[in-house]
């Protein structure tokens, strides 16, 4: 980790900010582990968190670290999905995508997979064969991005991104670098098209380094930590991996790598984001994020009719050894 890597000396800098006028910490919550799909291992980086604090997100998981054997690598097998969107992250490894709508790609190490569900679609995520024969290291992240009421019905859409589309920024003295994944960080526009303004950026802090990032008054802001330890916040409050941070309101995030960190994890690894919050009723119940339990209802009964898509004559299934 992590899979996208620069000479931050030569990447565009962050506006400098003073980090003492840096959001303070609202809480820290440790993500607890469990299985998902077919069985692949995720820690729930959102659990505990209240809803109203998450919004417009509903959703995440860390997929991994972790590293297979030959035949173990599992995906998700073909499901579906209404009412918000499915960002994926992939660090490490590598995963096939293909729905009912025509979308479909592989997602490479630092790739990223934008997908808007909206009126309904069937999909599936799941490792080429490949990588099942061979095993290997897979890490990344799923996120649930809310739809507004008013798209919920929207027709689905597929952005198929990969490591070569991020926006690559820098601190101020060079020692941290931001990933841009989708939306805005100071001014400069990542890849892909949201239904809802925000912003997420993986950021890499060095041994000792700080960063200060700018951050629309407007968004709320989570940090979670994928790997390393340092302190989050300008209280600057002790953070490392598997831990969520909610900040409060302000113009920007600090983030600190402690001097020193484990050998595995040589840098703090910090996956941050933040939205304008949509303020609306939400009902969320496995694959669907609606408004309100008729529509939850309406949901499964249209999926149960055929009604959300239907699984392509030429469709990929998860490799079995």
């Amino acid at each position: 980790m992590p899979a996208v890597t620069a000479d931050t000396l030569t990447l565009p800098r962050l506006t400098p900010m003073d980090p003492q006028t840096g959001r303070g910490v609202i809480s820290l919550t440790t993500a607890p582990q469990g299985f998902e799909g077919e069985g692949f291992p995720v820690h729930r980086a959102f659990a505990g968190v209240p809803t109203d604090k998450l919004d417009p997100f509903i959703h995440m998981d860390q997929m991994g670290e972790v590293e297979y054997a030959a035949g173990e690598p599992k995906g998700t097998p073909w499901h579906p999905h209404r009412g918000f969107e499915t960002f994926t992250y992939l660090i490490d490894g590598e995963f096939i995508h293909q729905d009912s709508n025509g979308g479909g790609g592989t997602i490479g190490g630092g790739g990223t997979q934008y997908m808007t569900a909206g009126d309904g679609i069937l999909h599936i995520e799941t490792p080429p064969e490949a990588l099942v024969k061979s095993g290997g290291l897979f890490h990344g992240l799923q996120l649930w991005i809310n739809l507004p009421r008013a798209k919920k019905r929207i027709a689905p859409q597929y952005q198929d991104l990969q490591s070569d589309d991020l926006v690559l920024l820098s601190s101020t003295d060079g020692g941290a670098l931001v990933r841009v994944l989708a939306g805005s960080v100071d001014g400069h526009a990542g890849p892909g098209i949201s239904h809802t303004p925000l912003a997420i950026t993986h950021v890499t802090v060095a041994p000792g380094a700080e960063v200060v990032v700018p951050w629309p008054r407007e968004f709320n802001a989570l940090a979670y930590a994928l790997s390393g330890s340092g302190t989050i916040g300008a209280e600057r409050r002790p953070f490392s991996s598997g831990q969520l941070a909610v900040l409060e309101q302000g113009d920007s995030i600090v983030i600190s790598a402690d001097d020193r960190q484990e050998s595995r994890s040589p840098n703090l690894e910090v996956f941050l984001l933040g939205g304008v919050p949509l303020r609306e009723p939400v009902a969320a119940y496995g694959p669907f994020v609606m408004c309100s339990k008729a529509e939850l209802i309406e949901a499964f009964e249209d999926y149960q009719a055929g009604r959300l898509g239907t699984i392509p004559a030429d469709a990929i299934q998860p490799h079995r050894m």
